[in-house]
């Protein structure tokens, strides 16, 4: 898959297009790319997305911004997955954001993409304030002479898929719940830096993932991880959270502690699926009482394996 970046879209066109966030590209998004690609190779088009980068809900309101459930990487490597051809990732800005409904279509999506068919969601809005809606993508369909369609809502067990659904099963810890959303389990990778080795120091040496957004979710996990130069996976303990017990204030970091591993992971690429959470994460007196607890985790993580194969 192509992928450009940028305040201004390259061109390329005729293409068959879809425009959203894609956060987590869960089922929904799935149903919709699937829908993209199928159209758009019967129409003889390109098939791409347009995306955002921050999510406008990031610049508008930076500290109640919805928690990010997939980095850039991660949702460009989805999309790829579902046969899209190209992918344009828009800085969304104060000029996007000012952009009037109708400058929007005609400059952006006509002009700026040679757009011939366009699928969006019924209850996209699109322009300054929001102004623009399906009517009016509609009205300027017609005038303008590309196709439009609407993308019906996925349901699981009677609930709409979204973004947000994703968001509160994580933040509930539910990850079978998260996973019927997204298809798929819920996973976060990046790669591993240099942390304090205070892991090391207590035992359990940890694999640490810097996390430079808030995480859709926190506590201690069993979990999965996979490198991704080898495609082994490997079963360990993971946390994600702020790490109260050493320091205070802290970044949010994922630290993952491997059962069968010794080599080195700096600078290697991890990805890291959870399965099961075990519990909350916890302040404790003391580095004494955290290598306990830790101790109980592996301990709790490793007959979580033994139970489920």
């Amino acid at each position: 898959m192509q992928v450009t970046h940028g305040t201004v879209v390259p061109g390329g066109g005729p293409m068959g297009l879809t425009i959203g966030n894609f956060d987590g590209v869960h089922r929904g998004h799935r149903a919709m790319l699937d829908r993209l690609v199928a159209k758009a190779r019967e129409l003889k088009l390109a098939c791409s997305v347009l995306t955002f980068e921050p999510h406008p809900r990031e610049f508008f309101a930076p500290g109640s911004a919805p928690a990010r459930l997939s980095r850039l990487r991660e949702k460009l490597e989805l999309i790829a997955d579902a046969g899209v051809d190209r992918t344009h990732v828009l800085r969304f800005g104060a000029r996007l954001a000012s952009l009037s409904p109708e400058r929007f279509v005609e400059d952006l999506l006509l002009r700026g993409l040679g757009v011939r068919w366009l699928l969006v969601g019924r209850d996209f809005r699109y322009g300054a304030k929001r102004a623009g809606d399906f009517a009016a993508l509609q009205a300027a369909a017609a005038r303008q002479g590309f196709g439009l369609e609407a993308m019906d809502d996925v349901m699981e067990g009677g609930q709409r898929v979204s973004s947000s659904g994703v968001r509160e099963a994580l933040a509930a810890g539910d990850l079978a719940a998260a996973a019927r959303l997204l298809g798929r389990g819920y996973s976060m990778s990046g790669r591993v830096a240099h942390g304090e080795k205070l892991g090391r120091t207590l035992g359990f040496p940890t694999a640490n993932i810097v996390l430079r957004r808030r995480p859709p979710l926190a506590g201690i996990f069993a979990v999965e991880a996979e490198l991704e130069e080898t495609r082994a996976v490997l079963r360990g303990v993971a946390s994600v959270g702020r790490r109260p017990t050493v320091k205070q204030d802290a970044a949010p970091l994922l630290e993952v502690h491997l059962f069968d591993w010794d080599g080195g992971l700096y600078g290697r690429h991890l990805r890291v699926k959870f399965l099961h959470k075990l519990r909350d994460e916890e302040k404790y007196d003391g580095l004494d009482a955290l290598r306990a607890a830790i101790q109980r985790d592996a301990e709790q993580a490793k007959d979580y394996f033994k139970r489920n194969g």
